[in-house]
């Protein structure tokens, strides 16, 4: 698989296991590309939604995504702290024609706020998809065994959790900007 070098920019393309693109995010900037991993960053990037409304987001973010792991973290620097989205997900794929990552997003949210308590979201969502997309047994599966090490990894403060992650890989981003 074809990795981006650090300092290129990027795309971000969530998709449904349908196929139908789910949300873009503009102009993320790579600042660690390999063929497991891939950490961007943003800051006020315009995000496109599937039915074409826009918006931007209002702070910067560290984003990780793993090629081995179903789920992306994304820590928002904030004033109160790190806050972190992750998503339950497919591993990405990096397509270097359109110098894009790619995902499929199942749903499965979990919230993490500054102080590493959390929030599992969306179950509700993740049903009425698993139901009307004919999510197979195995994704089933896979997501929730997914779902425990991620959960293991907040605990732990492992991988984005870790103490210095976010705020290590934002000054990296800030040579870049």
């Amino acid at each position: 698989m074809v990795s981006p070098n650090a300092g290129s920019k990027m795309m971000i393309q969530s998709y449904k296991h349908s196929g139908q693109l789910h949300r873009v995010w503009k102009n993320s900037v790579v600042l660690k590309g390999t063929e497991s991993i891939i950490i961007g960053a943003n800051d006020r990037t315009k995000v496109i939604e599937s039915d074409g409304h826009s918006w931007m987001t209002r702070e910067p973010a560290i984003c990780y995504f793993d090629a081995k792991h179903w789920f992306n973290i994304i820590g928002m620097l904030r004033d109160d702290g790190i806050h972190y989205y992750c998503n339950l997900s497919s591993p990405f794929v990096y397509d270097e024609k359109d110098e894009a990552l790619k995902y499929i997003d199942y749903d499965l949210d979990v919230k993490v706020f500054p102080d590493m308590t959390f929030h599992l979201l969306d179950e509700d969502e993740y049903e009425e998809n698993k139901a009307l997309m004919h999510y197979p047994e195995e994704i089933d599966s896979i997501l929730y065994q997914q779902l425990d090490i991620l959960i293991h990894w907040i605990r732990q403060g492992k991988g984005p959790f870790s103490p210095g992650f976010v705020d290590d890989w934002y000054e990296m981003y800030l040579t870049y900007h």
